[in-house]
């Protein structure tokens, strides 16, 4: 085995454009909806509208019904996975993901632990199984019944608890899009009528070729910061013969698949518009393939996430959306100064975005603004 310093070196800039490629956001791609949730491993959905945001950014011919349709036949589902937020995934990836962190959301209930003193956790799952098989539950009915068994306990440390150690789906018409409704659960098992073991040893495997196709090349610590487990080494290490070997620009080791990707860094990188909490930007812990640090800490104010547009391939700016009955206005935001092709392409892409997801017969219009500080 060659020593990392003899690993070949991958720009920043190349990392970048090869990343695109696997994310589908160098050229709209050809792909049905599912294709696509399945091959970048589920999409942020911490809330209703991003999914579709980030497929439109992503494919060509994508209309936002697509999507919904797939939630209604249940072959797509929103529930909490990686990093301990809620995803879109296909109802095979339900079944495969949510076992891998299973118990990371496990662990998450030391932080609640004071407000579950003296609560029979096997019980709650008994009780929060029964209760939402039954038929899907808020949040506040699942609270509501379990404190009568737990009187003395916190009433947002019990639904927490069951949400960490059940495969819980939000059900539709959540996340339907233009429809939506308030969140009620159910498990998976329910949902998609279908077993699932939480006790089977999940295999991780293949799930590391997976976040390599979809978001390499990649170190151990991306793909850690992606899924938010830990001790992937050994992974890595059993896959290595079957893995190409790189460094980045600061001697970080990177793994890759040999088929994979790896455009020209000089390939064009047309701009983007990516929704908040797009999964590109989140699924590596080194983000400077995407974004400069300064860049990078002006997508958020408080708990608020902003969407973003990347410009060369890289965080650029913000953008918003304003509907009404009557108009949609998109206002795109740079951080910096753009020429006037840039605009022009800027103007083109959120055009093109637009028509796709925009109400018929509601009339769009796009301008530049400042991003407010």
């Amino acid at each position: 085995m060659a020593s990392i310093s003899t690993n070949p070196v991958l720009s920043t800039r190349a990392l970048g454009r090869a990343t695109l490629a696997r994310q589908l956001l160098l050229e709209p791609a050809a792909m049905s909806a599912k294709g696509a949730v399945t091959h970048l491993l589920g999409l942020q959905a911490q809330n209703t509208k991003p999914p579709y945001y980030a497929l439109a950014a992503r494919l060509a011919g994508f209309r936002p019904e697509q999507l919904s349709a797939l939630m209604e036949s249940r072959e797509v589902a929103r529930i909490v996975t990686l990093r301990s937020t809620i995803h879109t995934h296909t109802a095979e990836d339900v079944l495969t993901l949510r076992p891998l962190v299973q118990a990371a959301r496990a662990r998450e209930l030391k932080i609640f632990r004071a407000g579950l003193v003296g609560v029979d956790l096997d019980r709650l799952v008994v009780l929060s199984r029964a209760l939402v098989e039954e038929e899907p539950r808020t949040p506040k009915e699942i609270r509501e019944a379990l404190l009568v068994h737990w009187p003395d306990a916190d009433p947002q440390s019990l639904s927490v608890a069951a949400r960490c150690l059940l495969p819980l789906v939000q059900v539709t018409p959540r996340g339907l899009w233009r429809r939506s409704g308030q969140v009620r659960l159910t498990t998976a098992q329910a949902w998609l009528r279908t077993s699932y073991d939480a006790e089977t040893e999940p295999d991780v495997d293949p799930v590391v070729l997976r976040y390599l196709a979809a978001f390499g090349p990649a170190s151990v610590k991306d793909m850690q910061t992606w899924c938010g487990l830990t001790r992937l080494r050994e992974a890595f290490e059993r896959l290595r013969p079957r893995l190409l070997a790189f460094r980045d620009e600061s001697g970080v080791e990177l793994f890759d698949l040999p088929e994979a990707p790896r455009p020209d860094p000089d390939t064009p990188a047309p701009p983007r518009f990516l929704p908040e909490y797009d999964n590109v930007l989140l699924s590596h812990a080194d983000r400077s393939r995407f974004a400069s640090a300064e860049a990078k800490n002006r997508t958020w104010k408080g708990n608020q996430a902003f969407s973003v547009f990347l410009l060369d391939g890289l965080l650029a700016g913000l953008w918003r959306l304003e509907e009404t009955k009557e108009r949609t206005t998109m206002t795109i935001q740079p951080f910096g100064r753009t020429t006037k092709a840039q605009r022009a392409e800027l103007a083109e892409e959120a055009e093109r975005m637009l028509r796709v997801m925009g109400e018929e017969g509601v009339p769009f219009e796009v301008g530049f603004g400042v991003v407010d500080e």
